[in-house]
């Protein structure tokens, strides 16, 4: 596959072999990213699970301490007095009878969906919809719940879900370029924390396979997994 010239010179100063700390690898990312907009930096990780057991799904949700930098759309999907605590708490867009047609008809214009539960039999025949593109409202991760001011609060202070793939591979946005690389380094240090508390505990040999950085342009960093685990204790 033929590169262009920028993304050539962006892998100039990575070294395709080595395995980077986790410091040392947000520097070379950010000096990587050399797009013209403020790319998002993400984490991608191959974990030692079999997702075809239902024992060995990995998906959780956590908030990290910088947000992820992008500017999130929330539409709650509520009735009467949760109506009024959801635009109160910051919600961009509320309401049922006016949101769920034209989800039905194809409308995706948002980021993230919360729901009531009372609200469930009727958003959950959305789920042929929704489920592909996820923003299927779910319990696990906290967006289906009757405290939808908190639920609006954590979305909106940088709260992310994560789930692995038919793969076993999972990405992450951590943050922008933008970003000051020790506040980069804190988001991906509380994600790898969450996502070693939700080791499966029938996951059997080395959890966390590999991980890498990658801006949304540029070239990827492979982290030195290893080693960044054992920093996360120090």
């Amino acid at each position: 596959m033929k590169r262009g010239k920028r993304y050539n010179q962006a892998t100039a100063n990575i070294e395709s072999s080595k395995l980077y700390d986790l410091p040392e690898a947000v520097a070379k990312v950010k000096q990587a990213s050399t797009a013209k907009f403020d790319e998002t930096i993400e984490l991608s990780a191959n974990l030692g699970v079999d997702p075809r057991h239902a024992d060995q799904q990995v998906r959780g949700t956590v908030v990290l301490p910088h947000g992820t930098g992008k500017t999130v759309r929330v539409l709650v999907l509520a009735r009467g007095e949760k109506e009024k605590e959801a635009k109160d708490a910051g919600a961009d867009m509320v309401g049922a009878d006016e949101y769920i047609p034209k989800l039905q008809e194809g409308w995706f214009d948002v980021d993230v969906i919360i729901a009531t539960p009372d609200l469930m039999g009727e958003v959950g025949k959305l789920g042929r919809v929704l489920g592909p593109r996820g923003l299927m409202p779910n319990p696990k991760s906290g967006t289906v719940t009757f405290d939808v001011a908190k639920a609006i609060k954590d979305v909106k202070a940088g709260k992310i879900e994560y789930r692995i793939d038919k793969g076993s591979n999972l990405h992450v946005p951590v943050g922008k370029r933008s970003f000051d690389e020790d506040k980069l380094v804190e988001n991906i240090r509380v994600l790898l924390h969450e996502l070693i508390r939700s080791k499966p505990a029938s996951s059997k040999g080395k959890y966390i396979k590999s991980l890498s950085l990658s801006p949304t342009m540029g070239p990827s960093v492979q982290l030195d997994s290893q080693t960044v685990i054992s920093s996360l204790t120090q």
